[in-house]
Parts: structure tokens; C-alpha cells; sequence
């Protein structure tokens, strides 16, 4: 079995899964063209000296590949079967798969991502329909909510490994030098830029975040006073009127106008816009006091802070008149079975092992998150020393959903051409390129075309 490629630690790549990571080789050293030849020649159902094989692929970091490599040990020897382990950075896996799936030469198991199934299985037949291989396949370990996750036009596709959800974190110490309470409101947010500014000199922000970050942060503030999403979950349709869409455009400018958030131009100016909060300078030494991420990457965000800077899990700002929070939240990945597989019963016991299976859970840990599973989950928090400020945003993040307020979104909001097209208009905005009314017309006229011509 080929060597662990070793990348950058996990990180959430926007617009993708939380937790995806770096890397441009292949595992072990392949190049690109061994895979695509090995792709073309590799056979669905296969046997090695007599034992059943499964091809089984991921991508992640070090740990992740570590991790998981020794659990399909366990499997293998628990089932007498050989798992083919096809991993990799994130990087080019999503160009890979979809080669594979053009040659009909999927792996068996995939781990995806969430809106992947939007461009794979629109008809709920792109993957194995899990009901055919249900018996093997703990279930009642996953909430109605999960599985209408990997659900496609009613047919169950794929499950989920774990949850991922959008969460506030404030360095505490960073507000206090300022003097300023946490914001508990949207008022309070908006109020906190210029306080930072006259206390603490141009350089000091509340809040950090990518562009997507901030996209799905001021989407959120028009969800909750609009009561909509960008995109219609029901259907491939804009979901906001042109007032909405203004809103929002404006909202987001709100929060760069006001010092509130760092702005896209400096950002880009410290290393590249899409740089990690962890990696800038100024949210080390604590001049930067908050980010708006996935819950996933908390220990990632926690780990480079200077000694005495302290990091808190804030309340998410809500609207009194709120329907819902407009917390954005889906799978953080998911395995799913491919549709040409020959082994789909054995597929469905190794992808029911690495979500449910003790031993499975113990060896993962949480380099796929927290898991969904039940039962994995129980093992986890039995053995103790899960990080407090991880298992404080998990337990926002699900009383949230338990409560009905964060609703399932688009999957095509997450297509990787309409991720495109939002962000273009949204650096127009950050560059001051466009108007703000300019900018909303695009977002729903532009939107409704594009979502047409990928549904």
C-alpha cells in the first residue's frame, strides 16, 4: 500500500467539504498519468490471489490518511478482504473522480462531497441506491436529517461521515484589550469595527474571514430578515427578489465599510485572499479578533493564537423575527457506493465499518469531524478528550437542527460554477468595480440563467 502523501493540515476549502486538504502530487509519488492509465485498465470486480478487493478512495491530510489506512487493516482482517486504498490531497480529486465515472471506473466506496451528488446523481441513479443494500447498513445510527442529506430525487446515495456547520469564534483577550463586550446581537456585530478602530489602530478587525466567508455570513442576516436563501432549495431557481439580492450586496459592504470585517483587497495584499485565518500574522498576535468558519476547523484556528490569547465559541446573532437562523450547514463529507460496483453488499459493510463499527471509531477519531453515527460518536465521547470548544459548536450546531432552524440547503448553491459566479460578482463588489444595485441584478438575473443551465 502506497505511502501517505503528506500535505498542509486539514483545513475547510471554500466552497467544498470542511476539512478537505492540500496537496497537488497523488499519494506515494504517482503521477497523474499512471492514475488515468491505471483508471482506464482497472476492473470494477476484482480478486486478488483468491480474496475479494474493494477500491476505496479519499482525500485528506497526513492524519487523515494514517488514520484510515489503519482501519482498513482491521476490516481486512476481520472479512478476509483486500481494500485498495486510492487517496490523496484535495487537490485534483474531484478532477480525478469525475474521469472515473465518465470510463465507468469508479472505486467502490468514494468519500464525496455533499454537493457532489448535484453533479454526479441528479436522477438518483449516478450512485448505488443504498436501499438495495440497506441489511448491511446500521441505519437507525443516522437521523431522518442525515440521510435526507444523501438522499437524490428519493433514492438514498450516500451518508454521512459527519456534520459540519458555520460558527462564530472570537479571541476573547483581543476583545477585552479593546474593551468591547462579545456581540450577542446584529447590532452588536455591526457596532464592534469602529470601537476596534478607535482603540486599538486601523490594523485591529473584529473579524476575519475569506469571501465565502463573508458571503455566507451577510446571506445569512438576509435569510433570517427576508426569510430566503440565495438559491431555492427545492428548486433550481434564484430564490431572493432583486430587493433581497440588494440587501445582501449591501450587507456585505456593510461589514467591510463599518472596519467590521477585513477587506478583500488586504487580505489578497498579505499573502493571497484565500490564505488561512490561521496563517496571518495579525490573528496570531490577536490583532484580528474573530472568523467566521466551519466548526471543523476550530482546532486548526486555536493552534496557532500566541500564548494568552484565548479563543471562544460565540453566540450566533439571531433577528427576533427570524424563521430560521440562516446557518449554512450540510455534510462534512460523505461515502457513497459507485454504480457500476459488483461487490455492492461487501461495499456497503466496509462503508457501514468506517461509520459505525467501535474499533472504526476509535482509529478515526475525529479526522472526518465528530462523527454523525450514533453509536461512533458514543465511543468518542466515552474515551474522553474531546477539545471543549469543539464539542460546544457541535452542540450549537445541533440544537440548531434539532430545533428546525437550520434548513437544508441547495445543493447547487455548492456547484462549482455557480460557487464561480458568486464569488466574481462579490469581488466586483470588494474592488468597487460595480454598483450595489448592478451587482444584485447579476446575482438573480445572471443566478437564474446559470442554475438553468446546471440543474
Amino acid at each position: 500500500m502506497s505511502k501517505a502523501h503528506t500535505p498542509a493540515p486539514c483545513a475547510a476549502p471554500q466552497g467544498s467539504a470542511p476539512m478537505a486538504c492540500d496537496g497537488q502530487t497523488l499519494a506515494g509519488g504517482i503521477t497523474r498519468r499512471t492514475v488515468l492509465a491505471g483508471a482506464a485498465l482497472a476492473a470494477p470486480f476484482v480478486h486478488a490471489q483468491g480474496q475479494p478487493v474493494l477500491r476505496f478512495a479519499w482525500w485528506g491530510g497526513a492524519g487523515r490518511h494514517q488514520a484510515t489506512l489503519a482501519a482498513l487493516k482491521v476490516f481486512e482482517q476481520r472479512h478476509g478482504v483486500k481494500v485498495k486504498a486510492e487517496y490523496m490531497g484535495f487537490a485534483g480529486y474531484l478532477e480525478r473522480l469525475t474521469t472515473q465515472i465518465a470510463g465507468r471506473s469508479e472505486p467502490d466506496v468514494m468519500q464525496i462531497n455533499w454537493a457532489w451528488m448535484a453533479m454526479f446523481s441528479k436522477r438518483g441513479n449516478g450512485f448505488t441506491d443504498l436501499s438495495t443494500v440497506a441489511k448491511h447498513l446500521s441505519l437507525d445510527q443516522f437521523t431522518e436529517d442525515d440521510l435526507a442529506y444523501g438522499r437524490a430525487a428519493g433514492k438514498l446515495n450516500a451518508l454521512p461521515s459527519s456534520f459540519s456547520a458555520r460558527v462564530l469564534l472570537w479571541n476573547q483577550t483581543a476583545f477585552q484589550r479593546a474593551a468591547v463586550p462579545l456581540p450577542q446581537t446584529w447590532d452588536d456585530l455591526f457596532a464592534t469595527g469602529a470601537a476596534f478602530r478607535s482603540r486599538l489602530g486601523d490594523s485591529a478587525f473584529p473579524l476575519d474571514g475569506e469571501l465565502y466567508d463573508m458571503i455566507l455570513l451577510s446571506q445569512s442576516y438576509i435569510q433570517q430578515l427576508h426569510g430566503t436563501p440565495f438559491v431555492d432549495p427545492a428548486r433550481p431557481r434564484v430564490a431572493m427578489s432583486v430587493g433581497a439580492a440588494h440587501d445582501w450586496v449591501r450587507t456585505y459592504r456593510r461589514l467591510v465599510d463599518t472596519h467590521v470585517a477585513t477587506p478583500l483587497p488586504l487580505r489578497a495584499s498579505l499573502g493571497g485572499a484565500e490564505k488561512p485565518t490561521e496563517q496571518q500574522p495579525d490573528w496570531v498576535a490577536g490583532r484580528w479578533a474573530g472568523n467566521y468558519t466551519w466548526d471543523s476547523t476550530i482546532a486548526l484556528r486555536s493552534s496557532t493564537l500566541q500564548p494568552g490569547e484565548k479563543l471562544v465559541l460565540g453566540n450566533f446573532p439571531t433577528l427576533p423575527t427570524a424563521q430560521d437562523s440562516g446557518l449554512f450547514g450540510r455534510p462534512t463529507v460523505m461515502y457513497t457506493i459507485g454504480r457500476n460496483c459488483r461487490q455492492p453488499e461487501l461495499a456497503a459493510r466496509l462503508m457501514n465499518f468506517l461509520l459505525t463499527d467501535p474499533e472504526a471509531a476509535r482509529i478515526l477519531g475525529r479526522t472526518r469531524g465528530l462523527p454523525s453515527a450514533k453509536s461512533s460518536l458514543a465511543v468518542l465521547q466515552a474515551q474522553g478528550g474531546l477539545p471543549p470548544l469543539e464539542l460546544a459548536a457541535h452542540a450549537q450546531i445541533q440544537a440548531q437542527r434539532d430545533a428546525g432552524r437550520l434548513k437544508r440547503p441547495a445543493p447547487l448553491f455548492e456547484h462549482a460554477r455557480f460557487q464561480k459566479f458568486m464569488r466574481e460578482v462579490f469581488e466586483t463588489i470588494a474592488y468597487g468595480k460595480t454598483t450595489d444595485a448592478d451587482a444584485a441584478r447579476r446575482l438573480v438575473d445572471e443566478g437564474n440563467a446559470l442554475l438553468q443551465r446546471i440543474q
